[in-house]
């Protein structure tokens, strides 16, 4: 019996409404290969999207960043950049959220947010709150509210969870 071509199995088998043939598993690695490669090239070009340079940032976002940066460098703790201008009852367009677990470690990340925006953009808070009791202070810089938390008021006033639609951008410090 001679063999005959893949093709003509397949036209019988379609005439006849049987199974063609399956492939060999050489042609279904060759198969699988083709297909892989898009993906892995559609996925980068994703991942460039989401990357910002410093001079095509938007002004609030850049202070937000600033003041989670001056943040992070005094290890300040479960820092969140919220991006609040889609709700409409909020009064600055981000909110930066951080605690500690004692009051001088809020003032050192409170004074560290401060000079990181001074250093870096040569802005200075419009209203500064809570220096006297080191609980919860307060930095107003109109476009971009921080807040430096000690571990407890944080819990207790959920600020994360009062402005919970809110998108939150990553951040990861330098």
């Amino acid at each position: 019996m001679t063999k005959t071509p893949a093709k003509k199995i397949a036209k019988k088998a379609a005439a006849k409404k049987v199974a063609a043939p399956k492939k060999t598993a050489a042609k279904k690695a060759s198969a699988a290969k083709k297909v892989a490669a898009p993906k892995k090239v559609a996925a980068k070009k994703v991942s460039v999207k989401k990357t910002v340079s410093i001079e095509k940032m938007e002004p609030g976002l850049l202070l937000a960043i600033t003041v989670a940066q001056g943040m992070y460098e005094k290890k300040a703790e479960n820092i969140r950049i919220l991006d609040m201008r889609k709700i409409q009852s909020a009064s600055a367009d981000y909110f930066v959220i951080s605690s500690a677990d004692n009051d001088k470690k809020v003032e050192a990340i409170a004074k560290s947010a401060e000079e990181e925006v001074k250093k870096q953009l040569n802005e200075n808070p419009l209203h500064r709150e809570g220096f006297e009791n080191l609980e919860w202070v307060l930095l107003d810089f109109f476009n971009v509210v921080a807040h430096v938390f000690q571990d407890e008021k944080r819990d207790f006033y959920g600020i994360e969870q009062l402005w919970g639609d809110a998108e939150e951008i990553e951040f990861k410090g330098k």
